[in-house]
């Protein structure tokens, strides 16, 4: 019987069947996949994935695994850590229910690197990307908020767990080799919140948990051996990343339900920001005087988020991408937030910055979610408008609809590899259950000057 949380996992995974996971989290792994290639493409083409792009194609190695957005081949932990940047570098990809960390960064890169490594069916590519999310939201229920609040990002430090499991099963590891490959991975969880400014910090965090997953999963294949203690030893990952643990969300309820929750991003930028925008929306409809009318902004937002994003004047769109006065001033001038509105052209905009100087944050705990924003626009003539959202646009209360995904998958990818490659890699996403190779998905994102 297993007695420690690795063992548990390990054994759950291993032996969870494809039939045993209820369609709708198939069905939610498949919409996941077709929303992280369209951001992996638009990310591909911003100067951090190109200077990650750069550093593994001057490594070198064995070709394996295609570059998302570029065509090369690298070993699968290089493809694993670029794609991983690229698909978090225009703060369009997806979030977990509590807007706490990313899935498809750290879990579908390692997951499409090793399934095209494995030449893996597209069936066990799919059942791999439910067990790893699953992974990495044990991991997230088991630790925060405290490890958030301590200052370690979600998204790398449970990530590599969630990328490890995924690709510890496309490599068919039994139960032993994969409690190793956890243990393997806690070695090398790591990742600060530390990470907003100017520079491109935060775009770099998911690329080691994906490579450091499929390197985990890889090592104990090769019979490296790690400590199945990793989750609950006395200084184990649990009791060193959170002071406030539950050790048994870990395992509670294996292979009974699936805490998976995906949310998706209509705006580019951090996702606690996207209820603001939607109040600015809402309010722009509202409004019957000129923008320039404007005379106050308040923003009320729950204690859970209120100190984070407060910067006024970002230097870079890496910095206006996680600012909330910025955000809600474009979203208001232009009735959007999608990456054109993210501009090093627009940060010295006049009006951008008058109307982001005049958003006040405010905490208050009455707002029934962490997310929750309430935001009230006050005006020249004495005209004063309001906006509760409580569920920002995509989320699962406030979903996007099928079309509007595919929408935002042609926008970003488009650009990239043409419209009829997009469309052809959608239709691969929606039948990749019947594919017998993972390459069929992965050749669509190939530019065709590469492909030539």
């Amino acid at each position: 019987m297993p007695s420690t949380a690795a063992e548990s996992l390990a054994d759950h995974f291993v032996h969870l069947k494809v039939e045993d996971i209820p369609q709708n989290h198939l069905d939610d792994a498949k919409a996941l996949v077709r929303d992280y290639l369209g951001v992996a493409l638009g990310g591909s083409q911003t100067g951090s994935a190109e200077a990650a792009t750069r550093f593994v194609l001057a490594t070198g190695g064995t070709a394996e695994s295609t570059l998302i957005g570029h065509g090369a081949r690298v070993p699968a932990i290089h493809a694993a850590f670029t794609n991983a940047i690229s698909s978090h570098s225009i703060e369009l990809d997806d979030v977990d229910i509590l807007a706490l960390f990313h899935f498809s960064p750290p879990v579908v890169s390692a997951a499409l690197a090793v399934a095209e490594r494995e030449k893996s069916s597209g069936q066990d590519f799919v059942a791999a990307v439910v067990a790893g999310c699953e992974m990495m939201a044990r991991a997230s229920e088991a630790t925060n908020f405290s490890l958030r609040d301590r200052g370690y990002h979600t998204t790398p430090v449970c990530g590599v767990f969630g990328a490890t499991i995924a690709a510890a099963r496309l490599l068919k590891l039994d139960v032993e080799q994969t409690v190793s490959a956890l243990g393997l991975a806690g070695a090398q969880a790591s990742g600060l919140m530390e990470m907003y400014g100017p520079s491109m910090q935060k775009r770099f965090n998911p690329g080691p948990a994906a490579r450091n997953g499929v390197t985990a999963a890889l090592m104990a294949q090769a019979g490296f051996t790690g400590t199945a203690s990793i989750f609950d030893g006395e200084r184990g990952f649990c009791r060193t990343f959170s002071d406030r643990h539950d050790i048994g969300a870990l395992t509670r309820d294996l292979g009974k339900t699936f805490p998976i929750h995906i949310e998706y991003k209509a705006y580019s930028c951090a996702r606690p920001i996207h209820n603001a925008i939607d109040c600015a929306l809402d309010i722009r409809r509202q409004l019957t005087e000129p923008l320039s009318a404007a005379r106050s902004i308040t923003m009320r937002r729950h204690p859970a988020w209120a100190h984070y994003h407060l910067n006024t004047r970002p230097k870079t769109y890496h910095e206006a991408q996680v600012s909330l006065p910025y955000s809600v001033a474009v979203a208001l001038i232009e009735g959007a937030a999608f990456f054109p509105q993210y501009q090093n052209s627009k940060l010295a905009d006049p009006e951008i910055r008058r109307l982001s100087d005049m958003v006040e944050v405010v905490a208050d705990e009455t707002l029934p979610r962490g997310v929750s924003c309430l935001m009230t626009l006050r005006t020249e003539g004495g005209a004063e408008l309001s906006s509760q959202i409580d569920h920002p646009k995509g989320s699962i209360a406030n979903p996007m609809t099928p079309e509007e995904m595919n929408r935002k998958v042609h926008l970003l990818g488009d650009p990239v590899i043409g419209e009829g490659a997009v469309s052809d890699m959608i239709r691969a996403v929606d039948r990749i259950e019947s594919l017998s190779g993972i390459g069929e998905v992965l050749r669509t994102t190939i530019p065709t000057r590469q492909a030539a």
